[in-house]
């Protein structure tokens, strides 16, 4: 799965005033993030998966399908914590020109370990493409341990993990004994240069919407070894990262995206836009 090497971008989902989707800004979204990145990855947490519907999430996937100039890989989120409904959903998707999906842990439920394991191999067997495995412990309320991660990184068809439970000790774990072919992804953009160092292969990333040719900077370098140079294009983010979650995800990072005229920062609720004092803070590191 050399396409899920370097940055792949967690695409916002840009809205108008009346919380329709707004399709001129995610077109004017994907030309921007081409400059640096390396796959696109559609309807994630970022992109408000949680309140879009099931026909406005085929139709994102259709667009962007439709208006991938770069050609990049296209990543898709299929993810939930009722295991039969995304069995269903997975059969039901288009997942033609989709390189994998990307599925989080249950959330809500918490599983036991053994119940995650079910989850995902259950996935797995009926996918008809590759699955990326995604622990965020921190919405799920559950974390995948390593141990658990590598049972599941025994099937043919689990390919890789976007790993953000924040745990560095976890994360060397499944670098230290997984398959040679089974990838690590940083699901935490500042972590990703120490991740890489120990054997990541890039990050699936929120700021990348707003800065894709600073994190095409940040991986390629770490991808060559030049660690000193990744963690300088780190550096250049440590301010403005925490003000991306500070009114939750994806709250911030639109605001950076209206300020740069790429589209609105409208979102659903219940998510409301950026504060003023938000984006006062934001504009005054921009």
């Amino acid at each position: 799965m050399e396409a899920l090497k370097g940055t792949g971008v967690a695409l916002v989902t840009p809205f108008n005033e009346d919380l329709s989707i707004d399709f001129d800004g995610l077109l004017k979204l994907l030309e921007h993030t081409a400059k640096g990145v390396d796959y696109y990855v559609v309807q994630g947490t970022t992109g408000e998966s949680a309140t879009t519907t099931s026909a406005e999430k085929a139709e994102i996937l259709s667009f962007i399908k439709q208006n991938n100039k770069a050609k990049l890989p296209i990543v898709y989120g299929i993810g939930g914590n009722n295991t039969q409904s995304v069995l269903e959903n997975i059969k039901s998707t288009d997942l033609e020109g989709v390189c994998a999906i990307l599925s989080v842990s249950p959330y809500y439920n918490k599983p036991s370990q053994e119940g995650i394991y079910q989850h995902f191999k259950m996935i797995a067997d009926v996918s008809p493409v590759p699955v990326i495995l995604y622990n965020v412990p921190g919405r799920t309320q559950s974390n995948i341990s390593a141990n658990t991660t590598l049972r599941l990184a025994e099937h043919k068809n689990i390919v890789a993990i976007k790993e953000a439970s924040g745990d560095l000790t976890q994360c060397m774990a499944i670098s230290k004994d997984a398959p040679e072919d089974f990838l690590l992804i940083s699901g935490d953009d500042l972590l990703t240069t120490p991740m890489m160092s120990f054997g990541a292969v890039g990050v699936i990333s929120v700021l990348a919407n707003a800065f894709p040719e600073t994190f095409k900077r940040l991986t390629k370098a770490a991808l060559s070894n030049d660690f000193e140079a990744s963690s300088q294009a780190t550096f250049e983010l440590i301010d403005i990262n925490p003000l991306m979650y500070a009114e939750s995800n994806p709250v911030g990072v639109k605001h950076v995206l209206e300020v740069f005229g790429v589209c609105k920062n409208y979102v659903r609720m219940p998510l409301l836009p950026a504060s003023d004092e938000l984006k006062t803070k934001i504009q005054a590191l921009l």
